[in-house]
C-alpha cells in the first residue's frame, strides 16, 4: 500500500469517517474514497451500499471490475440512563459488535455492580459528552424519563447527526419532549428523526423485550441510513 493511501485511511480512521480503498482489478489502480465523497454512476451506488453494509465486496460495472475494501468506524451505542432496560440492551449491543457507553448522573443507578464490564459514566450528559462527543456513527438512546437528563443528549444527537436517536416514553411524554425541543429551535424535520416511542413496534413489554426492539431498530437505522454526499445530497 502506498504511503499516501495509508495516510488518507489513517486520517479517516482518526476522524471516525468511513473510507474505502477502491481497486480496479484490471489495471491495479487504486484510490481512497471517504463516505461523503461524490461518485457518479454505478460505482457511486455500489459504494453507498458497501458503506451501509460495512462489508468489502467485488463489483462488476461496464468499465471493469472493482474491489471495494471498506474501513468503517466502530459504531457506538450511547445509552442515557442506567435502568433495567439498559442492563439488557448494553449486553446485547456489545454482542452485536457495538461499542457501548452508559451515562447517568444518578450514582444509585450507575454502579459497576449493576453493569459489570460496561463503560459506565456517572456524570451529567452535558459533562460526559464534552470529551467524548457524539458523531454520525453513534446511536443515542435516552431511557430515564427525566427531561433534565434526557433532553440535552437528544438535542446534541440531532445537532451532530447521529444515525439513530431514540427516546423511551409514552406518546404523551414524547409530545411534551418535542415541544421542549421546538422551543430550543429545532424544526419538525429534525424532530421527526427521533424514534419515540422507542423501538420497533413488536408488542414488547418486559425490559428484555424492549431492549430487543430497540437494538433491532438501531441495526435497521445503521444499515439503511442515507449516505450524505459533500454536496449535501443523499444516496
Amino acid at each position: 500500500m502506498e504511503l499516501a493511501t495509508l495516510e488518507r485511511l489513517n486520517a479517516c480512521r482518526r476522524a471516525r469517517v468511513a473510507a474505502a480503498l477502491i481497486t480496479n482489478l484490471g489495471s491495479g489502480d487504486g484510490r481512497v474514497v471517504a463516505e461523503g465523497d461524490e461518485l457518479d454512476g454505478g460505482l457511486g451506488e455500489a459504494m453507498a451500499r458497501a458503506f451501509r453494509s460495512g462489508r468489502s465486496t467485488v463489483v462488476e460495472l461496464n468499465d471493469g471490475r472493482y474491489f471495494l475494501n471498506v474501513y468503517m468506524p466502530p459504531p457506538d451505542v450511547v445509552i442515557i440512563g442506567a435502568v433495567h432496560i439498559s442492563q439488557v440492551l448494553a449486553k446485547m449491543a456489545a454482542l452485536a459488535g457495538f461499542n457501548v457507553r452508559i451515562i447517568d448522573p444518578r450514582t444509585a443507578f450507575a454502579t459497576p455492580e449493576r453493569f459489570p464490564g460496561i463503560n459506565l459514566v456517572a456524570a451529567w450528559p452535558s459533562d460526559a459528552l464534552k470529551d467524548n462527543p457524539l458523531d454520525a456513527y453513534t446511536a443515542l438512546v435516552a431511557v430515564t424519563h427525566d427531561p433534565k437528563i434526557d433532553d440535552f443528549p437528544i438535542a446534541e444527537a440531532l445537532r451532530r447527526g447521529c444515525f439513530y436517536v431514540g427516546a423511551l416514553g409514552s406518546r404523551r411524554t414524547h409530545a411534551s419532549r418535542l415541544e421542549r425541543l421546538r422551543a430550543e429551535g429545532f424544526a419538525d424535520e429534525a424532530l421527526s428523526r427521533i424514534k419515540g416511542p422507542v423501538g420497533l413496534p413488536i408488542g414488547a413489554s418486559s425490559p428484555a423485550e424492549i431492549a430487543v426492539a430497540i437494538l433491532a431498530q438501531i441495526i435497521e437505522a445503521l444499515r439503511t441510513r442515507d449516505i450524505i454526499t459533500r454536496e449535501g445530497g443523499t444516496r
